[in-house]
């Protein structure tokens, strides 16, 4: 099975339990707030004072894109985690749920810990080559090092977060094959079994 088909599965098991748990802050946004199909007017107006704040720098939301665009990769099929907004998710997922906060965060330092000792730059400035030999090293919990375990961690984390962002974004879902409540086509009945009981329109 496929990297795209096995997080596919994954995260379709998993995405149920993925539930918004912070407390609610009602306090309206400056702006007018739409409110989406399915969402209530005090979730309308929560999500948007969330979206209205940022949570990573510039420099985090570039690592983030670059860790997710190496668990799901354009394909044949579909676009990247990135082109699927699956970064402005994380951080939007950060906002939300504040205990992902400090092991998004601490993960990131990890990470550019790891890059700066082998090879003296962030992770984000290092070569292609170079970021696939920490990943390698992180993204294989039954294979990693001990002293690994903190990256593992972060990456099981990242990865989770990425499939379930780029699975329930619209990219994801077209991905997935889902036709929603698309009705079938009904052509009547056909010509061989009216002409079976003589019968005809």
């Amino acid at each position: 099975m496929k990297r795209r088909e096995s997080l596919k599965a994954l995260t379709l098991s998993s995405l149920a339990g993925l539930t918004v748990t912070a407390p609610v802050d009602t306090k309206p946004p400056q702006t007018p707030v739409t409110i989406p199909g399915g969402r209530t007017k005090k979730e309308a107006i929560r999500d948007a004072k969330l979206m209205s704040e940022k949570y990573f720098t510039d420099t985090e939301l570039q690592t983030i894109r670059i860790l997710c665009d190496i668990i799901i990769p354009a394909d044949a099929r579909s676009g990247s985690a990135s082109q699927a907004k699956v970064p402005e998710f994380i951080e939007f997922m950060a906002k939300d749920i504040p205990s992902l906060q400090t092991p998004l965060t601490g993960g990131l330092q990890w990470i550019n810990q790891q890059s700066n000792k082998r090879f003296g730059k962030a992770f984000a400035l290092c070569t292609a080559a170079q970021r696939i030999e920490i990943v390698d090293d992180i993204a294989y919990p039954e294979q990693a090092k001990p002293e690994m375990s903190q990256g593992v961690a972060f990456f099981n984390l990242m990865r989770n977060l990425t499939a379930a962002g780029f699975f329930s974004s619209q990219m994801g879902i077209k991905d997935i094959g889902y036709m929603g409540n698309t009705p079938n086509q009904w052509d009547g009945v056909p010509e061989d079994v009216l002409k079976q009981y003589g019968l005809s329109y």
